[in-house]
Formats: structure tokens, C-alpha cells, sequence
């Protein structure tokens, strides 16, 4: 991964805070800071980056805080002191993060830092709440990454509305404003598009191509074990989705289907005694 990147012109006034999550990473604590050090170095507006130790238990703190003093005050950790998952990490860092614009993406530099500049640029210049990667060239697994992936993205896609074609990515790129009146939590960070079809217009979020690398170090830490908790939190934004503004249709539906079925049971026994 090199270096050089390009910041579009006329990127409108504003600060930045990119939220990134760790998990048992000690091998990429410092190849992560260095590689955002070095794809915002040229940005023109103020930037800071919070990194979120998500309970390591191996040397990822202590390299990130290393690495942290020796780089400047704007790289931040922030330490939770048992693992929580992914998404709880990174709702850490969103509510560490002081910038008007957030940008998350995963500690195992899979995503490119490089494409930062280009995702804030049209979520401002473009006046959106939000930009989504779309990994059009994924550098994973075929089985045990790829089709669980497909096969996530459609059902959300259906659930949801949202015609996304990548909505696991990470990287992506928020109004602060508008990520906070959701709050993440189970598996939702990869629901966040959906979430915020909650408080916002769909027209108002879009993606964007992004690259996407192989991993060259370590080994994925939220693996294929939170396939249940992803569906469950699936069902979650269905209710929301449908019936978070009018919760009486569903419990009431419910309540109507019980009564019916009581009465037809009622109905039985009351024949058999007569």
C-alpha cells in the first residue's frame, strides 16, 4: 500500500475523525496509524484518528499507545477493558469522535485509508449523510467470505429497501449529526444504512467504489460466529422498519391473530360438548 493520495479540490470546511476498531491486532497496531498517517497527511482540514482497543488481550494496546505518543496528539486510543464486539467498539468511538464528519472502517487494513478524502468529498460536496463503500474487487475467501456476504446483502436489501450492493463494508463516511441519533449495538454496524433510513432520507445516502486489499497480517477476530446475532438483528430492523412509528399495528396484529385462533379453538370444544 503506498503512500501518495489524492485530496479532491474545494473539500468544503469541516473536521474529521476516523473510527477505527481493534480486536487482538498487535501485529497491525502500528501499520494502521502509519497508514492513515500517511493517506491524510496532505488534508487541508483538521483530522484526528480514534482508535478503539475492543479488550485485546495480546500487545495491541500498548503498541497503539506506543505508536500514538510518537505520531501526535490528533491519533487517539481509546481502551475498553473487555471485548465487547465490533459494533460496540465502534459506537466507542463515535462518541469519542469530536469531528462534524466520521468516517469508520475495520483495523485490519483491508479498507484503504486512501479513499477517505475521496468519500468525505462527495458526502460534503454532494450535501448527503452518508457515503458506503462498495468493494467491487473483494480480496477475501470465496466461501467462507464472499457468499456469506452475498447472501447477507440480499436479505438486507430486501428487509430494508436500501438498493446497496455492499452494505458490510466498513468504510464509510457520516454526518456526525445525523450517526448519532442512532445508536449501534449486537451486530447493527453493518445495518447502518438501514438504521439511518430511520432519521433520514434513503435519497440522501449513497456509495462510492472503494479499494480493497488482502489480509497480509493476523487473522480475522469476528468470524463467521456472528451469523445468528446478524439475523436476529436482521429481525430487529424489520420491526423497526415497519412498525417503529406505529407499534400498535404489529402488536395488535399479533393480538388478533391469538384472539382469532383462541375463539377457533373456543369454537371446537364447544361443538365436541354439544
Amino acid at each position: 500500500m503506498t503512500s501518495n493520495t489524492h485530496v479532491p479540490a474545494n473539500l468544503p470546511a469541516h473536521r474529521l475523525s476516523v473510527v477505527v476498531p481493534m480486536y487482538n491486532e498487535e501485529e497491525l497496531a502500528h501499520d494502521l496509524i502509519n497508514a492513515v498517517q500517511a493517506a491524510l497527511a496532505s488534508y487541508p482540514q483538521p483530522w484526528e484518528l480514534i482508535v478503539v482497543d475492543d479488550g485485546s488481550r495480546d500487545r495491541t494496546w500498548q503498541l497503539l499507545r506506543e505508536r500514538a505518543r510518537e505520531v501526535g496528539p490528533h491519533i487517539r486510543i481509546v481502551r475498553l477493558l473487555r471485548n465487547f464486539r465490533q459494533t460496540a467498539a465502534m459506537q466507542a468511538g463515535i462518541d469519542a469522535a469530536r469531528g462534524d464528519v466520521i468516517v469508520t472502517m475495520d483495523g485490519d487494513l483491508q479498507n484503504d485509508p486512501r479513499d477517505i478524502p475521496r468519500l468525505v468529498h462527495r458526502l460534503l460536496v454532494e450535501d448527503l449523510d452518508m457515503v458506503a463503500g462498495w468493494r467491487q474487487n473483494r480480496q477475501d475467501g470465496f466461501w467462507l467470505r464472499k457468499v456469506p456476504s452475498k447472501i447477507a446483502n440480499r436479505l438486507i436489501r430486501r428487509v430494508s429497501g436500501l438498493d446497496f450492493h455492499d452494505l458490510g463494508c466498513s468504510l464509510k463516511a457520516f454526518r456526525t449529526e445525523v450517526l448519532r441519533e442512532v445508536r449501534l449495538y449486537g451486530e447493527m454496524h453493518r445495518f447502518i444504512p438501514a438504521w439511518l433510513a430511520t432519521v433520514t432520507s434513503p435519497t440522501r445516502m449513497a456509495e462510492e467504489p472503494v479499494r480493497h486489499h488482502a489480509r497480509t497480517k493476523g487473522q480475522s477476530k469476528y468470524g463467521l460466529s456472528r451469523t445468528l446475532r446478524v439475523i436476529v438483528d436482521l429481525l430487529s430492523i424489520h420491526y423497526f422498519l415497519r412498525f417503529g412509528t406505529r407499534p400498535g399495528h404489529f402488536f395488535g396484529g399479533l393480538g388478533l391473530f391469538v384472539l382469532s385462533l383462541g375463539l377457533l379453538i373456543l369454537a371446537y370444544l364447544g361443538a365436541l360438548k354439544l
